[in-house]
């Protein structure tokens, strides 16, 4: 269900949509949930993040970027320090925006896990919708770990069974082979046409993502991996806000707890019990 300035959106003002876009809208539409927005453009800016997440995601498959654990992670040192735990922290005399282009244009320089790639792929996808001036001003100290972000990116979870292109998902493989433990799940974007992407993986359906992870399994396992009922999103009506706001403003900000937990292709869901975890000690 969708709703801008109080009143019910049509279907029939999707004709200036593209094709991904229309998809994107009527799965919004479908969705017993309410998608409320202010204004008209703060509806256009999530569906153009929408679409642009799904490019992202296609073009790090099309990419020579690798998956790999966090002892091996590696990065472009002319944009980026390596941490002792894997993490790639902004250098101070490069432009954030340029920095995460790079990991597109230099892709053959890069290894991180299927966390990392799904923050990767949302501050590429945000940098194609506001342009680098202001992608720069709202996101200034990237570090990139795991599914550690910016607060402006507003990752969020949402328990449902009703995914739109662009959300991220997680297959869950409980019983993953010890020796494979990177197998134990996998973040995946929804493309919108019955497809999937996973980094390390690739473009599959979803009984082709369990059906790859149940082959990664213990021995003798009866337990199938499968699909969680949850999705993780970023906050696009928060983002679509900071656009509008002035410079000054966005100077300065909290900066978020890291959890170098160590885990790769863990859920958002596991990242923020780490996190819960860390802050109540």
């Amino acid at each position: 269900m969708i709703q801008i300035m109080g009143m019910p959106f049509q279907l029939t003002e999707m004709e200036n949509f593209g094709r991904v876009e229309r998809t994107i809208i009527q799965r919004m539409y479908e969705d017993p949930a309410l998608y409320s927005y202010s204004y008209f453009d703060e509806f256009v800016f999530e569906i153009k993040t929408r679409k642009n997440i799904i490019d992202s995601s296609i073009s790090m498959n099309e990419s020579q970027m690798e998956f790999t654990v966090f002892e091996n992670a590696r990065c472009n040192p002319q944009y980026w320090y390596l941490t002792e735990t894997g993490g790639f922290l902004l250098r101070q005399d490069i432009r954030p925006s340029d920095a995460i282009q790079d990991i597109y244009r230099n892709s053959s320089l890069y290894g991180f896990d299927c966390s990392t790639a799904c923050v990767i792929i949302f501050y590429h996808a945000i940098l194609s919708s506001i342009g680098d001036h202001i992608f720069n001003q709202i996101f200034p100290n990237l570090y990139l770990y795991s599914w550690h972000a910016d607060s402006d990116l507003g990752l969020h979870n949402i328990y449902t069974n009703h995914f739109i292109p662009g959300d991220i998902v997680y297959f869950n493989n409980p019983d993953f082979h010890p020796q494979t433990y990177w197998f134990r799940g996998e973040n995946a974007v929804v493309l919108g046409d019955g497809t999937f992407f996973g980094h390390g993986i690739g473009i599959l359906t979803a009984q082709e993502m369990i059906q790859f992870l149940n082959e990664n399994r213990i021995p003798q396992s009866n337990q199938s991996a499968y699909l969680l009922d949850s999705i993780t999103r970023p906050d696009f009506s928060h983002l679509a806000r900071m656009t509008m706001l002035q410079r000054g403003y966005l100077t300065f900000k909290k900066q978020q707890t890291i959890i170098h937990h160590n885990q790769c292709s863990i859920s958002f869901i596991q990242y923020l019990f780490y996190l819960h975890q860390n802050l109540n000690r």
